[in-house]
């Protein structure tokens, strides 16, 4: 009997009953579904979130990017393997369409799929007494930004204990390659592939003559101390803690990879283009 995870986009009616019938038809097969507890009710047995990955064979993401990041925070400090089925709007990081779903999983249990391992981000936030809390890891980013419209935050970034510039900006994001193609991107910052290893540091609205995102290697420690006003930390798109002046934001690479599901036959580049709607120009160049 194999036990599998599933997490389901908790706004989409559609997602909902996509899960359902995958939970019957894994229970048909003989194999356990455990679904966290803070979802609603996709049919499987609900356990504790701090529990749900305990003993899991992998787990099922049914929503778009959003649902994968909240899977992975559920799974990836304990090495689960999580499988991405799109029901959002761009579904970048899922790797199966919802009419394929069956198919999908009979491959995963089979065992033909392979293992894409992603990097991530340890982010602690360490207040003026230097104490550290709120560990978490991301897949994507950790952003420090503006509490209210009208108002920025200014930031102190240093690298590696070298302070390396001042912002006065809407936000400061650090991204993972594979958020890269996230906020860091609409923000005007580089794509960089998950194959190579580095953090992204892209301002967001800076009021500054420099203004230019910066990327920097994987053993380098980034931190973003908070000069003056009020911001948040976002982890993954979700607001984790409320800074103020003196508060620091320490990101270094990641102690754990994130492990996705895949089954070949799309490169990043591929993705890339299919996502963001490229396929003519790509064309052009392949007919050359």
């Amino acid at each position: 009997m194999t036990r599998v995870g599933l997490v389901t986009h908790q706004e989409r009616h559609d997602a909902d009953e996509l899960g359902r019938a995958m939970t019957t038809w894994l229970q048909s097969q003989g194999h356990e579904v455990l679904i966290p507890a803070s979802d609603g009710a996709t049919g499987g047995k609900r356990v504790p979130d701090d529990r749900f990955a305990e003993g899991l064979d992998f787990a099922v993401s049914v929503g778009g990017d959003g649902t994968m990041l909240r899977t992975v925070g559920l799974v990836a400090r304990a090495g689960v393997p999580v499988l991405g089925i799109n029901r959002g709007h761009l579904g970048y990081l899922t790797v199966v369409e919802a009419d394929d779903w069956r198919p999908a999983l009979a491959r995963v249990l089979g065992g033909d799929f392979a293992v894409q391992e992603r990097m991530t981000l340890d982010v602690t936030v360490c207040g003026p007494d230097g104490d550290s809390a709120f560990p978490q890891l991301a897949l994507n980013d950790a952003v420090v930004e503006k509490c209210e419209a009208g108002h920025t935050v200014r930031v102190a970034l240093a690298i590696s204990g070298q302070h390396a510039i001042s912002y006065a900006a809407d936000a400061l994001i650090v991204a993972t390659p594979t958020g890269s193609t996230a906020y860091n991107l609409s923000a005007g910052g580089p794509v960089v592939s998950p194959s190579h290893r580095a953090l992204v540091v892209t301002p967001v609205a800076a009021h500054s003559l420099f203004g230019r995102p910066l990327v920097v290697g994987p053993h380098e420690v980034v931190r973003v101390a908070v000069e003056a006003g009020e911001a948040v930390l976002g982890v993954d798109g979700v607001h984790r803690a409320r800074l103020s002046a003196a508060d620091v934001v320490e990101c270094r690479e990641g102690s754990t990879a994130v492990r996705l599901v895949t089954f070949g036959g799309r490169d990043f580049w591929e993705v890339v283009t299919a996502k963001f709607g490229l396929g003519a120009g790509a064309q052009r160049l392949e007919g050359r």
